[in-house]
């Protein structure tokens, strides 16, 4: 018998077969040789269930009948390619062995595990653990194939990863949209990122901008000419700053300190994903997801660099003979020059900042391979020329600096000055001509300090010196009105740096290092989870920034509000992410975290079934009872025909965002859930309009028109919520009632006095559990 090879994908699968099985036979969903069939997934052929495949109950969404907590998850398969299911399954009967070989990763070895499982293989099984898809690496990790055991862990963690996810996705969502009547998506992930948009929103807004004034002035020295800012007290006077660059104008002074030091500035590190998506945004607008995407292009269609989806910057020392071949393959065609300059010396196994196993886990940082690129799209090469650029730089010395300090006094008014002088550009050769601009001569560039003044720093390639015992000449002097700024919207590059460090504020690169196995979700996840915001209607981009809906905002609120703030904790959110971590290295136990997220589970829905319900405008127009973006369905207040899918199974998904593959066997925006459903109301009465939602703490009912009042669906299960028809002189119509329950009050109303004198006043709804009203003054 043969050997099974499953691969990820096909195109995957036909490179394997090209090496194993070079005159292989062509059957269109699977190659066979001599001694392997090789055959393919699509990414994720199998996802956990729909919780009605555990009790048709579940096909009606009712906050009663939460938690969802199953005793055993089920899968099932993707409809649109169980076709691909059924062959491998075919295809298992023929062989004595399996070898997996998806992706070399915790996602790949979950697609794998997902397919064993369902089809109940019991064949050996080997693991091809490779970096690139080259002949070269191909044929070594099929000579020194790992066994299946070996890697365990990592399916525990991955398995961990997706029940966890499914557990808070579906449940979470399920309790916040019926009590809030909007669809809302709430993810293990998705919400504490949120979370972190929605704090940074706040922060700008409640940002009260102060102004301030900068004296500068310039000095000269036998031919030095150099610009200082005044240093001191921060000046919020207008006069007092035009008074100070009057003052020394034309005056001599003197030089109170001069220090010269060298300074060396070494190569950035190899790219990480997170690290290229962050420059590819700030470099050319790419989203991240189009960078992930264009980076799987160049792995598996062009096979032009390594594995893209890794979290490490670093390699091993059986990395650093390929990287030499790699610099000799490069000094042919269009980086020959960059090439033929690089010195391979420089990069060795003792070079920690390139070559650092203990950093690196499942794969090395992303390296050019040693294919040479054929036709690439300008969005490939552009993110091709990146991964090159950098790794072509760790072979060049580092860019070497003098670094000036000057501290000027004129007229007891102390200006400082600091100047970056470039003795060698090093590396910084192999920048593009653009990035070089900006590292290069004559820049005036500004840092900012704690009181938000300038600090005035230039770059130069000209010498510059002066001499301390010599006098100056104040040549020139002005003033400037500054304004403190707000912190910045997040773009996606730094909001994938945000995700990286759980939110942590930290401009270190070694301590935002230690963190990367704390951060939110992993490198292959986080665009993932930045497109699902999108698509659910909580944030929106205006360029390159990104503004948080009306919709996003008031569910960061409401979750805070319900008492779950955990849901929203970035740094908890990534030590769960850690925990994943440490299982996936036999550290900590599946079983243990599995409890602590049914518990987390639990609590959410026991705080979401009191919590008041949101007023009917707080999602904005289009937010209830809708899907993915805000549309679709009627906003009248009743939760008919509400897409039962696409809040939960947006959150709770794989978040796989290859091509062809996406999480639970639907993709984040829910376009696979066209199945509508309604959510579950008790109406005993038929036909009658449900106007409302029961305010009641705790009730899932509608309210309904009767006889006398308004009551509540549920009142045979005990719920005493009415609000009868007459108040006080004043008929209760349905809008009145409306607004007793969304806002608390009615508008402002006439009222007749005995004495037939008039008083203002609102209808107040005083008792939510019982619907007592009373009746607020207005003074005039």
């Amino acid at each position: 018998m043969k050997t099974l090879v499953i691969a990820e994908k096909p195109d995957m699968g036909r490179t394997i077969a090209a090496v194993i099985e070079p005159k292989a036979k062509n059957n269109r969903s699977y190659l066979e040789g001599e001694h392997y069939i090789i055959t393919w997934a699509i990414g994720h052929l199998l996802g956990l269930a729909e919780p009605d495949a555990y009790d048709t109950k579940y096909k009606r969404w009712n906050i009663a009948d939460l938690p969802i907590i199953p005793d055993q998850f089920k899968i099932v398969p993707n409809p649109k390619t169980k076709d691909q299911l059924k062959i491998i399954g075919e295809l298992s009967k023929r062989a004595s062995a399996i070898i997996n070989a998806c992706d070399a990763g915790r996602e790949g070895q979950y697609i794998f595990a997902l397919i064993q499982q369902q089809l109940k293989l019991r064949q050996p099984v080997k693991r091809l653990w490779i970096s690139d898809l080259t002949a070269a690496s191909i044929q070594k990790g099929f000579d020194g194939l790992k066994d299946a055991s070996e890697f365990e862990n990592l399916t525990h963690a991955a398995r961990a990863r997706s029940e966890a996810d499914w557990l808070i996705g579906m449940n979470a969502s399920r309790a916040f949209t019926t009590r809030h009547n909007a669809l809302l998506s709430v993810g293990r992930v998705q919400t504490p990122v949120l979370a972190l948009i929605y704090d940074r929103e706040i922060e700008i807004e409640a940002f009260q901008s102060q102004t301030f004034y900068e004296v500068a002035a310039w000095f000269r020295q036998e031919g030095v000419e150099y610009r200082g800012l005044r240093q001191g007290d921060k000046l919020t006077d207008p006069e007092a700053a035009e008074a100070i660059a009057a003052s020394v104008k034309g005056k001599t002074g003197h030089i109170t300190k001069y220090e010269a030091k060298q300074t060396k500035e070494y190569p950035y590190r190899l790219y990480d994903l997170t690290l290229l998506q962050r420059e590819a945004n700030a470099k050319f607008g790419y989203g991240a997801k189009k960078t992930l995407d264009i980076a799987q292009a160049l792995y598996e269609k062009h096979k032009v660099i390594s594995y893209p989806r890794t979290n490490s910057n670093y390699v091993t020392e059986q990395n650093i003979e390929g990287m030499h071949k790699t610099l000799n393959l490069l000094k042919n065609g269009t980086y020959s020059e960059l090439a033929q300059g690089a010195k391979p010396e420089l990069v060795h196994k003792n070079n920690k900042g390139v070559c650092n196993p203990s950093r690196v886990e499942d794969h090395h940082a992303i390296l050019p391979t040693l294919k040479r690129p054929g036709t690439l799209s300008k969005d490939e090469q552009n993110i091709y020329d990146l991964i090159v650029r950098r790794f072509l730089s760790h072979f060049y010395p580092p860019a070497e600096y003098k670094q000036h300090t000057v501290l000027t006094e004129v007229e007891q008014h102390q200006f400082k000055t600091s100047v970056k002088e470039l003795l060698s550009l090093g590396w910084k050769v192999v920048l593009s001509s653009s990035d070089q601009e900006q590292s290069g001569s004559g820049k005036k560039k500004t840092k900012k300090n704690g009181n938000e003044e300038e600090e005035a720093e230039e770059w130069t390639d000209k010498s510059f010196s002066v001499q301390p015992e010599l006098p100056v000449q104040c040549t020139k002097s002005e003033f400037k009105e500054k304004a403190t700024q707000p912190p910045k919207s997040y773009t996606e590059g730094t909001l994938l740096k945000a995700m990286e460090s759980a939110g942590k504020q930290i401009e270190n690169e070694e301590l935002r290092d230690a963190m990367k196995d704390s951060g939110l979700g992993t490198p292959a996840t986080r665009a993932a989870t930045i497109e699902r915001l999108k698509n659910v209607g909580y944030i929106t981009m205006q360029g390159k920034k990104m503004q948080l809906t009306l919709k996003g905002r008031t569910a960061i609120e409401l979750i805070r509000r319900a008492g779950v703030d955990l849901l929203t904790s970035p740094e908890m959110t990534g030590q769960w992410e850690r925990r994943l971590y440490q299982i996936s290295k036999g550290e900590a136990g599946q079983d243990k975290f599995m409890e602590n997220v049914k518990k987390f589970t639990m609590s959410i829905i026991d705080k979401v079934k009191v919590q008041a319900p949101a007023p009917a405008d707080a999602f904005g127009e289009d937010a209830r009872g809708s899907r993915g973006k805000g549309k679709g369905a009627s906003s009248k207040g009743n939760r008919a025909k509400t897409s039962t899918r696409t809040a939960a199974s947006s959150s709770a998904s794989t978040s796989r965002s290859s091509s062809g593959a996406s999480g639970n066997a639907r993709s984040a925006t829910g376009t696979a859930a066209k199945t509508k459903t309604t959510v579950a109301v008790s109406n005993p009465s038929g036909a009658r309009e449900l106007l409302a939602p029961c305010p009641a703490p705790g009730c899932t009912g509608q309210i309904i028109e009767g006889k006398k009042g308004y009551g509540c669906t549920r009142f045979k299960e005990g719920c005493g919520f009415v609000i009868w028809k007459e108040y006080i002189g004043k008929k209760i119509t349905s809008t009145m009632l409306k607004s007793l329950i969304d806002k608390g009050s009615t508008q402002v109303l006439a009222f007749k006095r005995k004495d037939g004198s008039t008083v203002k006043a609102r209808i107040v709804l005083q008792d939510m559990l019982t619907g007592k009203l009373t009746a607020e003054k207005i003074e005039t």
